[in-house]
Order: structure tokens, then sequence, then C-alpha cells
């Protein structure tokens, strides 16, 4: 296996499109490294170009030490797995894997050898003389990856894989997949634009929005530090809400104004970002994730309450989404705007919001009886709030 790395990598298009601008990245051998973001922000570009399909403009791409620009693509010792299985409708399981080994005339016995262990790895090896029309759309996707990693590449580049397989497959191979990239020590590029998906699959995960790298981290620093408000409004399921409210002082405590509404800030919040203090009596952008709200008649609130009404409960078991109408003002911004055209809503809208109320989406305890239309009181952990520069969009440390 080998290490992969992009230096300062860019590639525009005839028409102008930047659609990576100056990405880089190093992808450490033995590495799982997801590559996410909505559609059209480069992240399938970068792929292709790591893997010689695409013509790099700026930059440098090396694998295993070697740049390798202007080397062709069969001869980056590379494979890839795409979203289509793309296998030989007439040949068995066996001979789609062994395929590869053929054309680069590798011994019979080794094919043997190699094929056999891939089909271990994989749960194949019952299934290696049926044809891809007997197997379901999982097996034939671990046929799809059989065939990468029969090579023994120095790296695997996957396109979006489980994209066409229905949602218990998907998390089905998403284990899979893990299981099989860190058992081989292979070092592996994953592209997905599913944000789950990332989360759960990479050693790291990188978020990129209009070509440009967002964030890189491990996917918990992801969540709890995330560096702006792109990242913060795209990483998590339901996404954070994000508020527009002023840091105020008042007597020896800071109250967190959000239009009409006062909540006592818990001190560990400046403790932990005491770049707040320099945005005190400043309108910023604060985040909250669900699960820091919580029904008030079931948590202590401690002065850090927001009422809303009640405007739809997802009873899910284990919790409740309580999604929440309430009178304050959300943000508006470029990064917000995306945000909403990539989840299918109105763009010219701030995010989560029907005229001057703000939708809010809370993870409450399957205890809670909250109903529609309820008025409610909600506590909001403000230790763990996200605060953000309005005009950078920079989250405040």
């Amino acid at each position: 296996m080998a290490e992969v790395r992009l230096d300062e990598v860019s590639k525009v298009y005839a028409d102008g499109t930047r659609a990576v601008d100056g990405l880089s990245l190093e992808i450490a051998d033995g590495e799982l490294l997801v590559l996410v973001g909505p559609s059209g922000c480069g992240k399938t570009t970068a792929l292709r170009m790591v893997a010689g399909l695409e013509d790099i403009d700026a930059g440098l791409v090396s694998i295993g030490g070697r740049v390798v620009n202007r080397v062709p693509a069969r001869d980056r010792d590379i494979a890839m797995v795409f979203q289509s299985y793309a296998l030989y409708p007439h040949l068995d399981v066996y001979d789609n894997i062994a395929f590869g080994l053929r054309l680069r005339k590798v011994p019979g016995a080794e094919i043997e050898r190699r094929v056999a262990a891939t089909g271990a790895a994989l749960g194949l090896r019952d299934h290696l003389r049926r044809r891809p029309r007997a197997l379901s759309g999982g097996q034939r996707q671990r046929v799809a990856m059989g065939r990468a990693i029969v090579r023994e590449p120095q790296a695997f580049l996957m396109d979006e894989p489980l994209s066409n397989l229905d949602a218990k497959l998907r998390v089905q191979m998403r284990a899979e997949i893990a299981r099989t990239t860190r058992r081989l020590g292979v070092t592996t590029i994953y592209v997905t634009h599913d944000q789950t998906e990332a989360m759960t699959l990479g050693d790291r995960v990188a978020v990129m929005r209009k070509g440009v790298l967002q964030q890189v981290a491990a996917p918990q620093e992801l969540y709890d530090r995330p560096a702006n408000v792109f990242v913060a409004g795209f990483i998590g399921s339901p996404a954070m809400n994000l508020v527009t409210g002023v840091f105020t002082t008042s007597a020896q405590d800071v109250e967190l104004q959000i239009s009409d509404q006062h909540l006592r800030v818990d001190p560990a919040l400046l403790r932990n970002r005491p770049g707040v203090r320099a945005y005190l009596d400043r309108p910023v952008a604060v985040g909250i994730r669900p699960e820091d709200m919580q029904d008030a008649s079931l948590a202590p609130a401690d002065g850090a309450v927001l009422y809303g009404a009640v405007d739809l409960v997802e009873a899910l078991g284990s919790e409740l989404l309580v999604h929440l109408r309430v009178a304050v003002p959300g943000v508006v911004t470029d990064e917000t705007r995306e945000l909403a055209r990539d989840a299918g809503l109105d763009p010219v809208e701030p995010v989560g919001t029907a005229g001057p109320l703000t939708e809010l989406v809370a993870r409450f305890s399957p205890r809670s009886r909250v109903r529609k239309g309820e008025l409610v009181e909600v506590a909001v952990d403000t230790a763990r709030l996200h605060v953000f520069d309005l005009d950078t969009g920079r989250s405040i440390p």
C-alpha cells in the first residue's frame, strides 16, 4: 500500500468552471479518507485526477512517493470501484474477479490463490460459480469490490459505490467496506454525497464546497468542532440548527439574546470558546445541535429555555424528532442558501424558515408527551453551542 498526496491541485474546465481549486490532502498509508460535499463540489473530479482520468491543470499528485501527473491511468497501480457494478454478465463471479489478473498475465496458480482469498474475505466463497444475474445487489457490489481487491493495488478509489443500493443494503455494505479495508490495510479514497456514510466509514473526512476544501478531520472532531457555517450545516442528521443571536452581559452572567428570548449561558461555553468574549454585543450565527435541545419538562433548564410551537413529531422509537416553529431569526448567507439547495429547499429563503418563524429540530426523549400544535419549553445546553462570525462564516474558537 502507499501514501497518496495532493499538493495544491486544481482543475479548470474549458468554460472557466473551477472544479477543484488548490486542493491539498495527504492520505496516509492504510488510511480510509472520505471526500464528501454537495453535488458539484469537486469531489469526484479530485478522485478522477488521482486515478488519471482527468488532466491536472496545476499542482502535483503523488502515489507512494512517485509523482503521477503524467503517468497514464493504467500505470498508476490503483483500482477503482464505481457506482455501477460493470460486471461481465456472461462470466461467473470467479472469472469476473480474475479478469484483470488474466489481462496482466498473472500465473494461473497465483490467480487461483488470490481469487479464493478475496472470495473468502468478501463472503463470496459459495457464489464463485454463479453469474451476476443470480446475485443480489449487495453481492454484485462485493464482486465489484473483489475485482479491485484481487489486484492488490497501492490504493483503492471508490466513487459512490453504494448509491445504487436500497437503504438496508447500504447499511450492510457500509459495514462490509469498513471491515474489508481495515482488514486489508489498504489506502482508500472514498467519494460520497451521503454525510452519514462519510462519518461512519472514514478514518478522516474531507468536506468540499465549490472545489475548495473546507475542513479535514476525524469524524467526531468534524461534528464537534466544525470550522465554518457550511461544515456545521452539512455534517449532522438532522442538521445543526442555525439562528442569529447576540451575546450580552447581565450582572455576573452572560446571556444569549435571540430575538426577544433570553437564555442564560453556561460559563463552560466561554471557557471552551474564549473568543466569544470579543463578540459580545455583536450579532453572530449560533449553532445548536438537535441533541442539545430537550423537553424542559424532563430536563433541567437552568435559565436556558426557548419557546416554540410543535409543528411535527417524528417518533423513531429511541427518540422523538420534534420540529418546532420558533420566533427567532435564521441565518441567511451564501453557505446556508447552498445548504438549502442541496437539501431540496427553496434557496431564496433562509434554511428552515417559513415567514417570520424559523424551524428548529430537537431530539426529545421518547418519554416526552409533546403534541403537534402545542407551545413547549425547550431546554438548551448552552455549554455546547457553536458560534460563528456572521461575515466570514468561520467558527469562533
